[in-house]
């Protein structure tokens, strides 16, 4: 069984061994406090002070979500100034809110758009910061973000060579809306992107062929591990083995169990006396999660608040070479945001 030692080091846990199992805890069962983004460093997402400021409406239902319109450059700055969680040499590692794009079109207020603005708020080098790895638009969690190219560039190479060896790097957390039907295993499925309404979306493919593969069908690859089930929900690890966009909704969805939040592919399972299954992603177009009436009572919802709910995915934890080829391995932490926290306390899923 793998060990590991927690020092002093902000987000950094150091593994003892990293080839036997790829499931631990979370770390982070004893739900923070709703008023902000906590992280182990201490920081908080959510300002001190006006609510304004911070993006966050204090009379929403899900607290640490972040309302992107309202912000201002300099405001969103400010955000992810407090969303730091670690930095080390030319490492600096982010607890990323939800919502927030990394990339978009130009003029769009981006991760990426800021980062000259961070970097010189927080002080460092007048190297550019580049981004190495990062939890999607939609999804919470870790970012990491290096000065220096030649560092950038190893860390990349550690996870594509990764991928390729089929060891995973990276954990994610997850709760989804239905409990899958087995305590853990292997996802696997074939999947393509389709331009539908001018929107991009993730269509399966059964039994691709040659042709479908060079015309972009990809292989796709994800552990995952039930750790609790309440309220007809599952508190889910997920570790993507391969890189494809909205990989980890679509592999549940497959499971007939959509995550919870997942606006875009959970009208795709359907339920029919109390039976789950899929209608075909052709005939069916993105829309709101609808939650069951005994979901939405545990949750404290009402529909309309449902229709608002945040992706419930969070990239928890990253793996990265030691300095040296030999060196332990080093772990990235971001603990769970504040909506993500209290979701599992309504849904008796906090150990």
């Amino acid at each position: 069984m793998r060990t590991g030692l927690l020092p002093k080091m902000g987000g950094f846990r150091i593994l003892g061994r990293s080839a036997g199992g790829w499931w631990r805890g979370l770390g982070a069962h004893a739900p923070p406090r709703d008023a902000g983004y906590s992280t182990k460093t201490g920081h908080h997402l959510q300002p001190q002070g006006s609510s304004k400021r911070s993006g966050v409406p204090r009379d929403q239902p899900f607290p640490g979500v972040l309302q992107l319109k309202t912000l201002s450059r300099e405001e969103l700055v400010g955000v992810l100034r407090e969303a730091v969680v670690d930095k080390k040499g030319p490492l600096l590692t982010l607890n990323k809110p939800q919502g927030l794009p990394v990339t978009g079109k130009p003029g769009e207020l981006t991760l990426l758009s800021v980062l000259p603005e961070l970097n010189q708020s927080l002080g460092l080098s007048e190297q550019d910061l580049h981004v190495v790895q990062a939890a999607g638009k939609e999804a919470s969690g870790l970012v990491l973000l290096s000065s220096c190219p030649q560092t950038a560039s190893r860390l990349q190479k550690f996870f594509i060579h990764s991928r390729k060896a089929q060891r995973p790097t990276a954990t994610y957390c997850a709760i989804t809306d239905g409990i899958p039907a087995t305590s853990e295993g292997k996802i696997q499925a074939a999947l393509k992107l389709e331009c539908s309404d001018g929107v991009n979306l993730v269509v399966p493919v059964k039994s691709p062929s040659r042709k479908d593969i060079l015309e972009g069908v990809r292989r796709t690859h994800s552990y995952f591990r039930v750790m609790a089930t309440g309220s007809g929900c599952a508190l889910v690890q997920l570790q993507p083995l391969t890189a494809f966009p909205d990989q980890l909704q679509v592999h549940m969805m497959l499971q007939l169990c959509p995550l919870l939040g997942d606006h875009t592919y959970s009208a795709r399972v359907g339920t029919v006396l109390g039976q789950r299954f899929l209608f075909s992603a052709q005939s069916t177009k993105p829309q709101r999660q609808v939650l069951d009436e005994a979901l939405l009572r545990c949750l404290h919802l009402t529909p309309s608040q449902a229709s608002q709910l945040p992706l419930h995915l969070h990239l928890h934890s990253l793996l990265l070479p030691g300095p040296r080829p030999r060196d332990t391995p080093m772990e990235l932490l971001a603990p769970l945001p504040p909506y993500f926290s209290r979701t599992l306390q309504y849904l008796g899923l906090c150990q």
